[in-house]
């Protein structure tokens, strides 16, 4: 039996007074399952990077609720918030927020020794994510030392080091070249088959979205499409993105 570690039901956010209300995400509903993979497409002010941030805890949402790991998160006082987020939830961000002081080991430990880890656990399990994305010979180097893939890696290890319930990922490769976006996207492939890891990820570009299991697609704030991969290979699967983008309105630029 499938457990949901997310449930996103009748979720709308609005910006705005009486006089002008933006509706930014606009009655979706949509569920992941533990050890799903899904990226969020949509062009730009579609309401993807918003929904992303009321799932993250940044926002609140005008309506609906978010359940995240059985918890409504749209419940939680701040505080509650705070520890909710440092226990059940993994970020990458595009433009990697590693520590430049710190070493990539100092940087994926951290997460752990902030989450109140054993010192004699945290080694091991730094150790056993950093060789799942194969970075172990970079961990005594410094942020300026690293390509931005490698950071990129280490931020990622960094996320998924605490085990959270479900890792949300904010355009991860948009500061990457194509050889670097490729190694984070097979890392990520790793992270979710071998460690059972639930990714949640926003993404303009169809190449990213086709290593996921699923993609849903967001215009104008609402839920437009959904694509399943079932037993489609990768290619198959980028080529039926480009079709419901294509869909979305006008030419494919617009959201890759």
């Amino acid at each position: 039996m499938q457990q949901n570690i997310l449930s996103v039901e009748h979720v709308e956010k609005y910006y705005g007074n009486k006089g002008n209300v933006t509706k930014a995400v606009d009655d979706i509903s949509f569920e992941v399952e533990k050890g799903e993979f899904v990226a969020i497409m949509g062009a730009s002010g579609s309401g993807k990077t918003t929904l992303l941030n009321c799932i993250s805890t940044i926002d609140t949402v005008t309506a609906g609720t978010i359940t995240i790991g059985g918890r409504d998160i749209t419940t939680l006082k701040q505080r509650e918030l705070s520890c909710f987020r440092r226990e059940e939830l993994g970020f990458i961000f595009q433009d990697f927020n590693l520590l430049d002081t710190l070493t990539a080991f100092e940087n994926i430990a951290l997460a752990l020794t902030i989450s109140g880890v054993p010192a004699s656990e945290v080694g091991p399990r730094v150790h056993l994510v950093a060789r799942q994305l194969l970075i172990e010979d970079i961990l005594n180097k410094y942020p300026y030392q690293l390509s931005g893939g490698q950071k990129q890696r280490v931020a990622s290890a960094r996320a998924i080091v605490t085990k959270p319930a479900l890792v949300l990922a904010d355009e991860p490769t948009g500061a990457l070249d194509s050889k670097s976006a490729r190694m984070l996207l097979e890392s990520f492939e790793t992270l979710n088959k071998e460690l059972s890891a639930t990714i949640l990820m926003v993404t303009h570009d169809a190449f990213t979205a086709s290593y996921c299991n699923r993609i849903l697609f967001i215009k104008d704030g609402k839920l437009f499409n959904e694509i399943d991969r079932g037993d489609s290979s990768r290619k198959e699967l980028f080529s039926k993105i480009i079709d419901v983008i294509s869909l979305l309105g006008g030419d494919s630029t617009n959201v890759l």
